[in-house]
């Protein structure tokens, strides 16, 4: 049967290969990502759906079972769906980068442990410290990895490293301040505090919010 693809599903098809070499519980992470997966673009792309249809059809489909529609049918909805996309305005890039934040800071705000900041700077204390703190104009020396929402590394040194507070992102500079020397803290900052709508080169993309571990070994005023 023919099928009309309205949907970017390659990424599917990609990570089934990793599903030979996984144990159960992996098996089950794989495909509950999968689902994640699915269920994102959709969420985006047709808001409205029935999920209970949608999860049958996607069940008798995919253990090859009879469907409740003929080919034809579903190749002429699938279709008539197409059009009526191709009609509206795509969502722009900004709008999805956005809300696939927002989804990201609600889900770390839940976690345990975790407290907020001004400006929405998300900070889990991993390290208690008792030193001095730095003022507005003064310098850091910290050990730091800087990763993605996916974990992605993007920036870490293992030596200790100074910086001085008025040139680093804001999320950093609002952060720090606050930090006693001695201390090890985890920090999720909006991409509003880091790099924003214009992103940093090929590494951050626009709207994307950065999770630091940052351990502060020395302060200045």
């Amino acid at each position: 049967m023919s099928r009309y693809l309205f949907l970017p599903l390659c990424v599917f098809f990609s990570l089934a290969h990793a599903a030979e070499k996984t144990t159960e519980t992996d098996a089950h992470d794989l495909a509950y990502s999968l689902g994640a997966s699915l269920g994102e673009r959709l969420r985006l792309e047709a808001p409205d759906l029935q999920i209970q249809a949608l999860v049958e059809g996607l069940q008798q489909a995919y253990q090859g079972k009879p469907l409740a529609l003929k080919d034809q049918q579903i190749e002429q909805i699938l279709a008539e769906h197409e059009a009526q996309m191709a009609e509206q305005p795509a969502i722009p890039q900004s709008e999805v980068a956005l809300d696939k934040e927002q989804r990201f800071l609600t889900a770390e705000k839940a976690k345990p442990g975790v407290r907020e900041l001004a400006d929405g700077i998300l900070l889990t204390e991993l390290v208690a410290g008792n030193g001095a703190k730095a003022g507005p104009n003064g310098k850091v020396q910290v050990r730091y990895i800087g990763k993605l929402p996916d974990g992605t590394v993007f920036d870490q040194n293992s030596q200790a490293q100074w910086f001085s507070l008025d040139s680093v992102i804001s999320g950093w500079r609002s952060a720090l301040q606050q930090m006693p020397v001695g201390a090890k803290w985890r920090l999720v900052i909006p991409s509003a505090q880091a790099y924003g709508a214009d992103g940093a080169g090929d590494l951050i993309a626009p709207f994307t919010p950065l999770v630091f571990e940052i351990e502060l070994l020395g302060a200045t005023g």
